[in-house]
């Protein structure tokens, strides 16, 4: 299984993983031009992709649907709630693929958990992806756990992440940076910093903290805000952590910033 962020921010969000058996994206938040771009230069194509895999209707993470309509055979993967509210604002009518929310399913080498998250959306949610068999040395079990867009971390979340290899979480804005905005009104700054709104800096500490898992190997901490966040912060904020996870590595994907492949077994 190798995965690759295409890029992650407040303009777009989008991830290629690929399989023997699949190559998947995870969200499409980037206008049709765009996305042919970012996998043009990941060396894919949209020719290329089987499916793509929804966490939310917002314009982040869903922009590129619309692109689709010239791919019929790309299925879409989403719960009822987000595929209506994705739907609404198409011409046409791709090949939705409904789960419920909290079900584990496959798809074809892949095994996709969702599980919620709190966000201000329909009914978002986060993903794992695994693949491989356990005690194959050739093709190994892996996990990847896809985690951006939400205000806070319940126990449900902490527990999907717990054994993954590799963990993609958001780590939106710095608290401080956020409340001296000027260009931000108070209503979006209390929405984002809101338990439905974006996970901060402080927040994914806790979170990593509180969860250290031995079984990760690399954490990717994204969706950075351009104008509330910098490098500089999230890793200010992370420092400690290193010292507590030192079998994993950190990735910080700034805006406009796409990752190389990954291999993760």
């Amino acid at each position: 299984m190798r995965f690759s962020i295409l890029g992650s921010g407040s303009s777009g969000n989008s991830a290629l993983l690929v399989t023997e058996q699949a190559r998947v994206l995870v969200d499409a938040g980037f206008s049709g031009r765009k996305l042919r771009a970012l996998l043009d230069a990941a060396g894919s194509s949209l020719a290329e992709i089987d499916a793509v895999f929804l966490t939310h209707e917002h314009g982040d993470h869903a922009a590129g649907i619309d692109a689709l309509k010239k791919f019929p055979r790309i299925q879409l993967f989403a719960n009822a709630p987000t595929a209506r509210a994705v739907q609404a604002g198409l011409a046409h009518r791709p090949d939705w693929q409904i789960f419920q929310t909290g079900t584990r399913f496959r798809y074809r080498d892949l095994e996709v958990e969702s599980f919620a998250v709190p966000h201000d959306a329909q009914e978002p949610v986060g993903f794992r992806f695994t693949s491989g068999q356990e005690g194959d040395l050739f093709s190994p079990r892996r996990s990847l756990a896809w985690l951006t867009d939400l205000g806070h971390a319940p126990q449900n979340v902490r527990e999907c992440i717990r054994d993954c290899s590799v963990v993609v979480v958001e780590s939106n804005h710095c608290p401080q940076m956020l409340q001296a905005d000027h260009r931000r009104p108070w209503s979006t700054k209390q929405r984002i910093s809101g338990r439905h709104g974006h996970l901060s800096n402080e927040a994914v500490r806790e979170l990593l903290a509180a969860v250290a898992s031995p079984q990760w190997r690399r954490i990717y901490l994204t969706h950075l805000s351009r104008d509330c966040n910098s490098r500089a912060a999230v890793e200010l904020a992370l420092a400690g952590l290193r010292g507590a996870l030192q079998a994993c590595e950190f990735s910080v994907v700034e805006p406009g910033m796409s990752t190389p492949f990954y291999e993760l077994g």
